[in-house]
């Protein structure tokens, strides 16, 4: 009896807009490298493009400590890009994405130099970002010198967490306040709430547009193990230092 060929993945529309490949969910078990960080990863699945511009405006009502155009915004486990190609759309610094997959990586590349040249072929494009895609371990990347956006959509388990936190800790410890951390679906939250040098400014569900809650559910039918609420729950912490007391959103 032959085998019945899976169905392929629904395109997600941003995928269908730009020309790019972000769609899918591929689960922990497909991502394995031979990494030590391999037992913690988390499945990938592209944040909705409505999460992400929500969140970021949700940080903006926070009073950041400088303007936007000044923030650096690092995607930790940026995976397919979807998130820094979302994010390059708004006026920061410059953007960047860390995936320590090289499929993924591959993959996300392939968008950038997409997204790059799709833009500066079309003079009515509007201008974007800087943005470029690391293949490095989160866990040994160098911050720059900028004042910092961190952005995780889950991308690993509480044990390398707390592990990133320490690493943020040793870089931004002379600048407090010059790191903001944007967390959609916070399941490790508790992570960043048991550590003392970092505040929470903001926490709770953000909504997805219509479209990509349409685009969420006919992903998700393809599978068993998820389901699809049309919202995310997220969080958004600050870097304040050791010692300091501040008041929790």
């Amino acid at each position: 009896m032959a085998k019945r060929k899976s169905a392929p993945d629904p395109i997600h529309p941003f995928d269908s807009m730009h020309g790019v490949e972000t769609s899918g969910l591929i689960p922990a078990g497909d991502l394995i490298t031979g990494h030590s960080s391999d037992k913690h990863v988390t499945a990938y699945y592209g944040v909705a493009p409505s999460i992400l511009r929500s969140l970021v405006e949700l940080w903006l009502d926070t009073a950041p400590a400088h303007p936007i155009e000044r923030y650096s915004f690092i995607d930790i486990g940026a995976g397919k890009g979807r998130a820094i190609l979302v994010a390059s759309e708004l006026p920061f610094r410059q953007v960047i994405g860390i995936e320590l997959n090289p499929s993924m990586a591959d993959i996300a590349q392939r968008n950038v130099d997409h997204w790059i040249d799709t833009h500066a072929a079309d003079p009515t494009a509007l201008p974007h970002a800087p943005v470029r895609l690391v293949e490095q371990d989160a866990l040994e990347f160098d911050f720059p010198r900028t004042p910092c956006i961190a952005f995780m959509f889950h991308p690993f388990e509480a044990p390398l967490m707390r592990k990133l936190l320490t690493r943020m800790e040793s870089q931004f410890a002379h600048r407090p306040g010059d790191l903001d951390i944007l967390y959609v679906n916070a399941e490790c939250a508790s992570v960043f709430d048991r550590n003392p040098a970092f505040t929470r400014l903001w926490f709770g569900k953000v909504a997805m547009s219509a479209e990509d809650h349409a685009a969420d559910l006919e992903a998700i039918a393809q599978q068993r193990d998820y389901g699809s609420t049309g919202d995310e729950e997220c969080a958004i912490y600050r870097y304040v230092g050791r010692g300091t007391t501040a008041r929790a959103a």
